[in-house]
């Protein structure tokens, strides 16, 4: 099976998403644990302004979660491309109804994020 540019560019796209998803986890963990021993309240602890000396890690992690965004959605309109190819090369008596899963689901089974 031959795998097209557009294909290869929506793999490169999926990793950087997962990358970044893991990352964040990571990220996320890490400041709980933080949080949870130095026994912060969640708003004072998460508020970058009243938080400098984890203020970088915060600011990363929406930096993190705007880039997967971004990600998803350039993933997301690749998967409308494809499903509009695919819709118009098919004749309407041979649709059938697909019931979809989120993109992140399906993603993360194909992907193995």
């Amino acid at each position: 099976m031959e795998v097209s540019a557009s294909d290869r560019e929506l793999i490169a796209v999926m990793r950087q998403y997962f990358a970044a998803k893991a990352e964040l986890e990571s990220l996320r963990t890490q400041l709980e644990a933080v949080r949870q021993s130095a026994d912060e309240a969640i708003g004072v602890f998460y508020d970058p302004r009243q938080n400098a000396e984890h203020a970088a890690d915060l600011e990363r992690s929406h930096r993190l979660r705007g880039e997967m965004a971004s990600l998803m959605r350039r993933a997301e309109a690749w998967g409308r491309a494809a499903s509009g190819a695919d819709q118009h090369d098919r004749s309407e008596a041979e649709a059938e109804p697909e019931e979809w899963q989120s993109f992140e689901r399906r993603a993360e089974a194909f992907f193995g994020g």
